[in-house]
């Protein structure tokens, strides 16, 4: 069990809390719904000096004055202190994530075969890759032109055309939009696009589309020539 502080800013003032914190991650997140989390039923301004707020300051920044509500509102919209292991266990699960996706997806252009994860590992080291705590396939492709002068490295994707009816293309647009090759809005305000799609995440990317267009939108893959 470790203890640090959640904060958050709010009405121009400062308010923290004493969570646990495993727990209060796992709140964050949405990994659970326990208040199990909050380490002392007290709401401070400066928990190292022992500073508690007032139920006016409180009232004025939350709109109410209860210890638990103000508790969730704190974890989720503010701050997590991290500890320095835990940081480094995050980097660690990151470089695994980024390797394991990049031993799956990409291959040798010249020879078509995969690379091995220790390779990979090692360039991402070589190349001095700064791995951002992001999704993996937010930051792919500027991974694979950072290592491409260590390793030669080409990700594997499925070329997918896809017509979106216009009533879905405002919230489908945000599941394409990283992947997108070309677009063309029709004179009925639907939307072809091309995109290209990792292979390991074309049946992610296909629940995400369906989920938004409610099954509407119509996919088919190109094939190369």
């Amino acid at each position: 069990m470790t203890q640090t502080t959640a904060r958050i800013k709010q009405a121009g003032k400062h308010f923290e809390i004493i969570v646990d914190l495993d727990r209060a991650l796992r709140f964050k997140r949405g990994q659970s719904s326990s208040m199990d989390f909050l380490e002392a039923d007290v709401i401070f301004t400066n928990s190292k000096q022992g500073f508690h707020a007032s139920e006016k300051d409180l009232k004025e920044a939350f709109g109410v004055t209860d210890i638990g509500a103000i508790a969730q509102k704190i974890v989720k919209s503010g701050e997590v202190l991290l500890t320095q292991d835990h940081r480094d266990e995050g980097r660690e699960n990151k470089i695994k994530q980024v390797v394991d996706f990049l031993s799956k997806n990409t291959s040798d252009p010249k020879t078509g075969n995969p690379h091995s994860p220790e390779r990979i590992k090692n360039a991402l080291e070589q190349a001095q890759v700064n791995i951002k705590n992001v999704p993996v396939e937010s930051q792919i492709k500027e991974i694979i032109e950072k290592i491409s002068a260590i390793l030669p490295i080409r990700l594997q994707t499925k070329r997918v055309r896809i017509l979106i009816p216009a009533i879905h293309t405002g919230r489908a647009y945000g599941i394409f939009s990283q992947y997108k090759e070309n677009e063309n809005w029709l004179s009925n305000g639907d939307l072809e696009v091309i995109v290209n799609v990792p292979s390991g995440l074309i049946m992610d990317f296909y629940d995400k589309l369906n989920s938004v267009t409610h099954g509407a939108a119509v996919t088919e893959e190109v094939k190369e020539k």
